[in-house]
């Protein structure tokens, strides 16, 4: 499978993209502390009759990370984006995201759903509805930009794998976690930093409201270890037209991390 990697000027920021395969297109969003490589052990079961676009996000991987918290606001993903399709020829597409790339995954389908022609959301949220909790995770979140800045990355990311969402990863195997480790580590601080300033759950609005005009099939994948997600799945199934939930058993947040063979076989059935 032909694969190439990209750097493209969008929007006055550089962004960096993987493109492989031939076929309809399929664009990857990657989760926090991760990028484009996160679906490299995936590429070639995913890609064999698509074109898959894997975009390192703003602040993350290869990508350029602006000083400017604001400039990481969705509202500037979403349209930097679509501005990185077009320049890559990419029409109408199906759209995949992991955790925080779901929740802009949402926002992009409900920006332009007439471009997303299907939608898998991966371990995502609609964001915090109930103003008082998103203020607390906006103070959460600023902290922990605090703390990446004066730290460091390393003791950033010991402190990230030790949150009780990741748990369930303690059980991969050893080349499977440092894999891991070393895409986090190989992260910009003031990228990470500005990330949970700009694009924090804590900030970005909360989009429940206007799950029901979405009418693109969609498949809502989370893990049967992470009972957060698996409650945040079946509730927005009830706001979705043409939504599935598959929860996947012995798998915690990062579902194509724990469980890559099942969680690659949901996606390529929902989508064929």
């Amino acid at each position: 499978m032909s694969q190439a990697s990209l750097d493209l000027a969008v929007n006055g920021v550089r962004y960096h993209a993987r493109v492989a395969g031939d076929g309809p297109p399929l664009v990857l969003l990657h989760g926090f502390t991760g990028s484009s490589a996160t679906w490299e052990p995936h590429l070639a079961v995913l890609g064999g009759e698509r074109r898959l676009v894997a975009v390192d996000l703003l602040g993350h991987g290869s990508t350029q990370a602006p000083r400017e918290p604001e400039r990481y606001g969705v509202e500037p993903a979403v349209a930097d984006l679509l501005a990185l399709l077009a320049l890559l020829g990419v029409d109408r597409f199906a759209l995949l995201g992991y955790s925080m790339g779901g929740r802009l995954a949402l926002h992009l389908a409900l920006a332009a759903p007439q471009r997303v022609q299907a939608l898998v959301l991966e371990s995502a949220s609609p964001g915090i509805r109930e103003q008082q909790e998103r203020e607390a995770r906006r103070r959460t979140d600023d902290e922990l930009a605090d703390f990446v800045e004066r730290e460091g990355i390393e003791a950033f990311v010991a402190r990230w794998e030790a949150l009780p969402l990741f748990a369930s990863q303690a059980n991969l195997p050893l080349a499977v976690r440092e894999q891991l480790r070393a895409q986090r580590l190989a992260q910009d601080p003031l990228g990470l930093a500005n990330s949970l300033r700009g694009m924090g759950a804590g900030v970005m609005p909360s989009v429940e409201d206007r799950l029901g005009t979405l009418a693109m099939p969609i498949l809502i994948v989370a893990g049967r270890l992470d009972d957060k997600y698996c409650r945040l799945a079946h509730a927005m199934q009830q706001h979705l037209a043409r939504a599935c939930v598959e929860i996947v058993p012995d798998a915690g947040h990062a579902v194509h991390l724990e469980q890559p063979v099942v969680f690659d076989r949901l996606v390529c059935g929902f989508l064929e």
